[in-house]
């Protein structure tokens, strides 16, 4: 290889559709390149998703990449459409060639990509996402992605069932404000049902690491009272010996307190109504039982 460059099309949010990103210092981490030469990258924001980069734009992507003849040109060309073309067809999220490589010839190879594909379209590209290999993945977020939820492992052992993306980074938040550490990032959604629930808790109960569980709903959309039949249901269902720290506030609160309550006999649970308590007990608990 002569050169190494770095080209990626991805779904960009500010922007609201897909833009290039392009470096002529490829072969390393752009992440490097935007902290220590950030004039060393271009962001190109497409204006028509169905039609992709312009004519204009294809030849001022080559010339930042420091191809400046008829041939080099015509190379980058082709592709950058070609990679555009796989883009749209496949409902990708992100195609990153890095690196991108000028040979001293002058030919243009992809050496080596990454693709992340939207998982909406799943029924689409059906022969892409039957390739997919769950060997390679945490069996943890293997088993919540069957029924919907959104799992992610950590390294702490307080284990977190949270309803909403916002609550969840706010509670691994707290948590760590109070010397604690968080085992996982586990939200069941807005529209979490009994049964998502209680799959929640088999897979925070399954975590050897995890020594408590800090439960912490806001009832905006979801009723608490369901949440919180869930949790007695589980808790029976597993056998949960693991401390239990529960934080329900919103819709129908008052009756799902009575449902906690009635099963106070078979499930050890702390109710609690502040999460800033929440937070403290679950913290002291964990460091007890470790």
């Amino acid at each position: 290889m002569r050169r190494e460059l770095y080209l990626s099309l991805l779904m960009d949010r500010g922007t609201g559709g897909p833009v290039i990103v392009a470096s002529y210092k490829g072969g390393t981490s752009i992440e490097d390149v935007a902290e220590s030469t950030p004039e060393a990258i271009m962001k190109m924001p497409i204006a028509s998703m169905n039609d992709g980069p312009t004519d204009a734009q294809v030849e001022e992507l080559a010339l930042f990449l420091g191809f400046d003849t008829p041939e080099g040109m015509a190379k980058i060309a082709a592709t950058a459409n070609s990679l555009y073309k796989m883009f749209l067809s496949t409902d990708a999220t992100l195609i990153e060639v890095n690196p991108l490589a000028e040979t001293p010839e002058g030919d243009v190879f992809v050496c080596d990509a990454k693709i992340n594909f939207d998982d909406n379209a799943e029924f689409r590209q059906a022969d892409i996402f039957a390739q997919r290999d769950v060997a390679q993945e945490d069996v943890r977020e293997v088993e919540a992605a069957k029924w919907d939820l959104n799992y992610i492992g950590l390294d702490g052992d307080i284990g977190c069932m949270v309803n909403g993306a916002g609550l969840a980074m706010a509670t691994l938040d707290i948590i760590k404000l109070h010397g604690g550490s968080p085992a996982n990032f586990l939200d069941v959604g807005g529209g979490a049902t009994e049964k998502q629930v209680q799959a929640a808790f088999k897979i925070l109960n399954s975590d050897e690491k995890v020594r408590a569980i800090l439960v912490n709903i806001f009832g905006g959309i979801v009723d608490t009272s369901m949440i919180a039949e869930g949790i007695v249901g589980a808790a029976k269902s597993i056998g949960l010996r693991k401390p239990l720290i529960v934080r329900l506030q919103g819709t129908n609160v008052v009756n799902a307190k009575k449902v906690m309550e009635k099963a106070s006999d078979e499930v050890r649970v702390i109710m609690v109504d502040d999460l800033d308590e929440a937070a403290q007990k679950a913290v002291k608990v964990a460091n007890i039982v470790s």
